[in-house]
């Protein structure tokens, strides 16, 4: 590898230690070495660009891997935040790891990723929707739904409540077909990659990263019988937001990889399924899933 982009998050470091030290032993070594840092969600990789170097946490980690997806280019993180889960090199002696990316000594990972689009119910709000049900109920046409904001997320895709402590009602479709009614603060459809993360602390269970499969984990039901359940990555998911039984228009927000946010109201929909693209890591330890697991929690 010979073109790099170093993707630095200021707040974790704030002097540029770190950063200049990746960068002088690149540059020391022939090597092509762009800093980037400013917004990630606003990351521009430039052309020709072989390696996405991160720093920071898994946060910056995630949002850098949403444009590195989109640009088809490899990245590795450099923890610079608590667990890391998603990081590969270590920040106190970068060198090693550096050397081999240079003399390309690593293994690609595909992760799968997650794309979510909002279908919004024509008229949603409560007021709207009990005239559209009143014209319904005289035989007339609805509008058709018309499709929303969408976007990929690495990790996860949470629907949550926004504002006041109200229960939210989720009624959740796997390919077509109801699968069960939810009462629960929020709902959390996430990627292997991501069970480590938010689905880990809802009480969902940590998956293997290189599994292909989709997790669906409510957050805070209000019932004694609510777990994750586990689909196949090439399940639908559709996720449509009910009324709650005071009939009151509900304002949620749906979330992805904790970054990108866009409203939900009463009525709409949000329809989940396998990405097209994928993340690329790579990955300098030969360590297993397992290892790496036992190091991580050790460190907690």
């Amino acid at each position: 590898m010979d073109k790099f982009l170093v993707v630095t998050n200021r707040q974790k470091d704030p002097a540029f230690v770190c950063t200049n030290r990746i960068r002088g032993y690149l540059e020391r070594h022939g090597k092509l070495c762009i800093v980037e840092a400013g917004d990630v969600n606003e990351l521009k990789i430039p052309e020709g660009t072989e390696c996405v170097i991160v720093l920071g946490g898994d946060g910056t980690l995630l949002r850098a891997a949403r444009c590195a997806a989109d640009a088809r280019v490899p990245l590795i993180g450099v923890n610079l935040g608590t667990l890391g889960y998603l990081a590969e090199m270590d920040s106190d002696d970068p060198e090693g790891a550096l050397a081999q990316l240079i003399r390309n000594d690593f293994t690609r990972e595909k992760r799968m990723m997650l794309s979510g689009r909002i279908i919004r119910t024509a008229g949603s709000g409560k007021a709207e929707m009990d005239s559209l049900k009143m014209l319904c109920g005289k035989g007339e046409r609805t509008k058709e739904a018309e499709v929303g904001q969408s976007d990929c997320a690495l990790n996860d895709i949470a629907i949550t409540r926004k504002g006041s402590l109200q229960i939210i009602v989720f009624h959740i479709f796997v390919n077509g077909q109801l699968l069960y009614t939810c009462h629960a603060d929020g709902i959390l459809v996430a990627t292997p990659t991501g069970s480590t993360g938010y689905n880990l602390s809802a009480g969902g269970p940590i998956v293997e990263p290189h599994a292909e499969l989709i997790l669906l984990t409510p957050i805070c039901p209000h019932s004694m019988n609510s777990r994750t359940i586990v689909l196949s990555a090439e399940d639908e998911v559709v996720i449509e937001i009910g009324e709650n039984k005071k009939k009151a228009d509900q304002e949620m927000e749906a979330c992805f990889d904790g970054s990108v946010k866009m409203t939900m109201r009463t009525g709409d929909k949000m329809e989940i399924r396998r990405a097209e693209k994928v993340t690329e890591m790579l990955k300098l330890r030969q360590d297993s899933f397992v290892e790496v697991l036992h190091r991580k929690m050790d460190a907690e």
